[in-house]
């Protein structure tokens, strides 16, 4: 069974996140059947939330809801919502009528509850730093983003989503140094800083140090309008876990010390979601009876 395109694929220029819930008195077997039906997996991933399987009276093994948590000086929320499309685009145009073709889609039954214009950024998130350095390639990629086997379950994926909003006035502020200390690596080179201190980002993320590890295929996108600024943080994994873990870690609830980057980022959503294999261009529902 095939995963869907975007999960081991780098993103396209321009992107959508789109998370979308029930509407009151919709009929979440009819409205996910018609989605399914007519959404076509070439413009962008879909991604079922707990919610929506609440719904249908039916469980996803391995699928939960975000886990709402605290760091310092910032709190990690739990934005769980039913369903998450990060449609994928050349250009905003193509975006756009991706979007009426959607819309038309989720009908009655569902509505879109967030929204957020993206963009890839040449692999850089708007510190300036790389994001992603770290992704597996190749099988190892598959291994760490592709659920292995199972009924209706092999070829799919979980997935984190988080909403991150920079102050990048205040970090670019600071030092080159203290900068290239809170991330753990060199702006000039991309080169992972040998005595960065245990609060950089790369020391709390470091996937191999975890047990078991951490990989994940990281597909985040930037976005920036006049509220805010910041990361579109997307991850897809083999097993929810490893988010789970990663992100305790950043907020230093194992050890206390807690990642440099809630010095000048936070995070202000956060769902997860299950990720259908594909079968034929289409979101293969089977395991939720549709």
């Amino acid at each position: 069974m095939k995963s869907q395109r975007f999960v081991l694929a780098k993103p396209l220029e321009c992107g959508l996140s789109l998370s979308i819930d029930l509407a009151p008195g919709g009929d979440a077997a009819k409205g996910l059947k018609r989605v399914a039906a007519g959404y076509d997996l070439e413009w962008g991933t879909l991604g079922i939330g707990e919610p929506l399987t609440m719904a249908l009276h039916r469980k996803v093994p391995g699928l939960s809801t975000f886990p709402a948590m605290s760091a310092p000086g910032s709190g990690v929320p739990s934005t769980q919502h039913a369903m998450w499309l990060m449609l994928a685009g050349a250009t905003q145009g193509a975006i756009f009528a991706t979007v009426q073709k959607v819309k038309a889609l989720l009908g009655r039954d569902f509505f879109v509850a967030d929204s957020i214009a993206t963009f890839h950024n040449a692999s850089h998130d708007l510190s300036g730093y790389e994001d992603g350095t770290e992704n597996p390639k190749g099988a190892k990629a598959v291994k760490a983003a592709i659920v292995a086997k199972g009924p209706g379950l092999a070829g799919s994926t979980f997935v984190g989503v988080q909403r991150w909003v920079h102050d990048l006035d205040y970090f670019n502020s600071l030092s080159q140094a203290r900068r290239d200390n809170s991330i753990g690596r060199r702006l000039s080179d991309n080169e992972e800083l040998e005595h960065a201190p245990r609060s950089a980002h790369v020391k709390r993320t470091a996937q191999e140090d975890f047990e078991p590890n951490g990989f994940m295929v990281r597909r985040s996108m930037s976005f920036a309008d006049h509220r805010a600024k910041g990361l579109e943080f997307i991850a897809y994994m083999a097993h929810l876990d490893t988010f789970t873990r990663q992100m305790r870690h950043m907020a230093g609830l194992d050890d206390g010390i807690a990642d440099a980057l809630f010095q000048f980022s936070r995070p202000v959503t956060g769902a997860y979601y299950w990720c259908p294999p594909a079968r034929s261009g289409r979101a293969d529902l089977r395991i939720l009876g549709l």
